[in-house]
């Protein structure tokens, strides 16, 4: 388009042209995504190749057995039968009313909280001993970790002999020590049977939170510790104001770890009281077990169970771990 105007200088008319800007654009390289892509594909090939070995695994002895564990929590199947029917919610009904179910559960919040608190602080202590640099470190990690890799059973058959009310070591010591009217039945009253086999599970479990912790200490920087001491902090102070915030996120992974060992409590239970006496010993994969395999099997009956566990277990975890994850963003 062009235009004409006067020149305000000579007064003679003057024409102009606009000519529209071009961009210079570098020529698309040829064949450039499409040999991405293909490079793309050929690496997501490659990979899924690797990993369907495990997926194969994972689906067959994980998801084919939880579906199918679900589809039998709706039917009567006693495990022997070629046939079953579909009973609705009648088993998720008769869980909420099973009184020794409910009583199980709460045997094994208790066993978990004792574990929370005595067997995640004891795991704590040593951790915190073991890494301050002692003569023997290695020999020290080594024998708190022994007991965690012994056999349940081997474990509940030495403690049993321990508890033992006539012969056994800790009633024969207090009465050699003049302390025999302490002397009990400990596996044998419902007042201290749980608590005995608490004890037990703290014994074989404290290597476990043990060996966590004290890989968050060493993961901490010598640094910071230093650095607080030149400050005149004291060792509670570094401990409260420096340990314990920097292990929060191993204290929440350990919690979750505790309270799902806990609450799945079997072998010690069935190797020292079969879950009595009555059923103050009661946890829950023992009360499963007995519906499957009891008198009268009802696995459908014991899949609900499941099903019941498995959702209370995964909903405490992830009030845990969201939990530990806010806790963790506030203190960044």
């Amino acid at each position: 388009m062009s235009s004409t105007r006067l020149d305000s200088r000579t007064g003679s008319e003057s024409s102009s042209e606009s000519v529209s800007p071009t961009v210079n654009r570098p020529p698309a390289a040829v064949g450039g995504p499409k040999r991405f892509s293909r490079q793309r594909r050929a690496e997501m090939l490659t990979a899924y190749f690797f990993i369907l070995p495990t997926l194969v695994l994972f689906a067959v002895f994980s998801v084919y057995p939880f579906a199918r564990t679900v589809q039998l929590s709706f039917t009567d199947w006693d495990g022997l039968s070629s046939t079953f029917r579909g009973v609705g919610l009648t088993n998720y009904l008769a869980a909420f009313r099973d009184t020794v179910w409910w009583q199980s559960i709460g045997n094994g919040l208790l066993l978990a909280v004792v574990a929370l608190t005595l067997m995640q602080g004891l795991g704590l202590l040593l951790a915190i001993a073991v890494d301050r640099k002692i003569t023997g470190q290695s020999i020290y990690r080594t024998l708190f970790y022994i007991p965690p890799i012994l056999s349940g059973i081997v474990v509940a058959t030495i403690w049993k002999w321990l508890y033992e009310p006539n012969n056994g070591v800790i009633n024969s010591t207090l009465e050699n020590i003049g302390l025999g009217g302490l002397a009990h039945p400990w596996l044998g009253s419902p007042a201290t049977a749980l608590w005995a086999i608490s004890l037990v599970s703290i014994w074989q479990g404290v290597g476990y939170p043990f060996l966590l912790f004290l890989a968050g200490l060493q993961g901490i920087s010598s640094d910071i510790y230093e650095a607080a001491r030149m400050d005149g902090a004291t060792g509670s102070q570094i401990f409260r104001m420096i340990t314990l915030p920097l292990l929060r996120p191993v204290i929440g992974i350990v919690s979750v770890l505790t309270f799902l060992g806990a609450m799945q409590t079997f072998n010690l239970v069935v190797a020292m009281t079969g879950g009595g006496p009555g059923y103050a010993t009661e946890v829950p994969i023992l009360h499963i077990y007995r519906a499957a395999f009891g008198g009268s099997p009802d696995f459908g009956y014991a899949s609900a169970l499941s099903i019941v566990f498995g959702l209370l277990l995964f909903g405490v975890s992830m009030i845990s771990l969201y939990m530990t994850r806010r806790s963790r963003d506030e203190q960044s």
